[in-house]
């Protein structure tokens, strides 16, 4: 790994440290960070396979039913009941805090299920079709505020992914060789200046020496 080309000093050092410190500090924050998305992640990876089943179980029930139905009320009559009903579905945006953060999903309100054709004109096969199309309706809507969620945590999953193998391989690395070299560089000059002290003071002494015989 490339350490950082700097000056060797005491205040480089310093900063380096200082850096060091906060990149490790924020690797492993992020790797909490990372840890509890993920658990969250599977959560609604399990969520939305039961929703999955649960919607297979319904739409293996509710088009027999509405080919039912048409079998019995004709497709021109069940086209004529279907003209005079009007249901208002409310979709909105909403906020939910999932691991600390404040992602945004779906929220569907459903009207209730309300017959609205002619009593003399009504069949249990179109009763049992809208009442079956309405719990479909409910488990797709349930379905796509949940996968919502889930695309959102695996985007985040991988964002936080990324800074922590950036920090893991790239930052704390560099910055780990750059304050070896310089404490290597700062022992080295150290020691040289002790040995040139040392030598400075012999030759002092035997100089000494020298002029006292003189």
């Amino acid at each position: 790994m490339a350490r950082e080309q700097i000056a060797p000093t005491k205040s480089n050092l310093l900063r380096v440290k200082e850096r060091l410190a906060t990149a490790e500090e924020g690797y492993d924050l992020l790797e909490q960070k990372r840890e509890i998305l993920v658990m969250e992640l599977m959560q609604k990876v399990e969520q939305v396979k039961l929703l999955e089943r649960d919607l297979d179980a319904r739409v293996a029930t509710a088009y027999p039913a509405l080919k039912r139905m048409l079998i019995v009320v004709g497709r021109e009559r069940a086209d004529r009941l279907s003209q005079n009903i009007r249901y208002r579905f409310d979709l909105r945006e909403k906020r939910i805090l999932v691991a600390g953060m404040n992602l945004p999903s779906l929220e569907v309100r459903l009207p209730n299920a309300e017959l609205k054709y002619s009593p003399a004109n009504s069949f249990a096969e179109c009763d049992e079709t809208v009442l079956e199309f309405f719990e479909l309706l409910k488990i797709l809507t349930e379905l796509a505020a949940v996968r919502t969620i889930t695309w959102r945590l695996a985007r985040e999953v991988r964002k936080t992914q990324r800074r922590v193998n950036a920090l893991e391989k790239m930052v704390i690395p560099t910055a780990r060789d750059t304050k070896q070299y310089i404490e290597s560089a700062l022992e080295e000059r150290d020691r040289d200046a002790f040995f040139t002290s040392k030598l400075l003071k012999k030759k002092g002494v035997a100089s000494a020496t020298f002029r006292g015989k003189a």
